[in-house]
């Protein structure tokens, strides 16, 4: 494998302002990550991609380098990670690095580690397009899933016929925290158009994505247990 590990990190985050460089339990949330693609990867390998001179400085004093700001065009609301992979890309590749595996790492996945990391990387090859961490998911459609009837009565969906959950077929949600991504797959399409995506299982807990106040809030009580 000749990876690059790419964490995004825009600066202007919305449900949570600043959230990328909040200090969670003492730490900035972005330093959680950093430090977990150390523990598998040299830091040759690890891209910040940020459009923030602050974010660029909070990531540096970990030791990393943050050689570049993203351009203007992949800083706006409606910049997809789909164009940053690829600017990412275009970057280290004209710098000489060669690549053939991207592995995204999301700042707002802090209670991932380095151990699940390298798990998810043993799940994949370059015969496959994707390998994506998940969840089990707490809102099973075939349980939770209701619709209204013309009297305005909820009743089961289809698919909702099921009167206890553990007789539903398991259902996985994407937790956010790991993508490794085949680059040959990525230069064809966005990762909505892989068909060959294999699954990498997470427990709950490192499967907290921050996204606003009350995310943030839950990932510092579970960090402060383990400490």
């Amino acid at each position: 494998m000749k990876p690059l590990v790419v964490i995004p990190a825009r600066g202007g985050s919305k449900g949570l302002p600043g959230k990328n460089i909040r200090l969670l339990n003492g730490k900035p949330l972005i330093h959680y990550t950093i430090e977990a693609a150390r523990e598998v990867f040299p830091d040759e390998r690890i891209c910040i991609t940020t459009d923030s001179e602050e974010i660029r400085n909070v990531a540096m004093k970990t030791g990393i380098p943050v050689p570049f700001l993203r351009p203007d065009y992949l800083a706006s609301d409606t910049a997809t990670s789909y164009d940053v992979l690829l600017h990412a890309l275009e970057y280290y590749s004209a710098n000489g690095i060669e690549i053939d595996t991207i592995i995204l790492l999301q700042p707002t996945s802090p209670l991932r580690n380095g151990e699940q990391i390298t798990e998810a990387v043993d799940h994949y090859s370059l015969e496959i397009d994707m390998v994506v961490s998940v969840k089990l998911t707490d809102a099973n459609p075939y349980y939770v899933l209701k619709e209204e009837n013309d009297k305005g009565f909820l009743v089961p969906t289809k698919t909702g016929k099921f009167t206890r959950r553990q007789d539903c077929p398991e259902v996985y949600e994407l937790n956010g925290a790991i993508y490794i991504i085949n680059r040959k797959s990525l230069e064809k399409s966005d990762w909505t158009g892989f068909t060959r995506t294999i699954k990498y299982v997470m427990d709950k807990r490192s499967s907290v994505d921050i996204d606003d106040l009350i995310d943030f809030e839950l990932a510092e009580l579970l960090v402060k247990q383990t400490k």
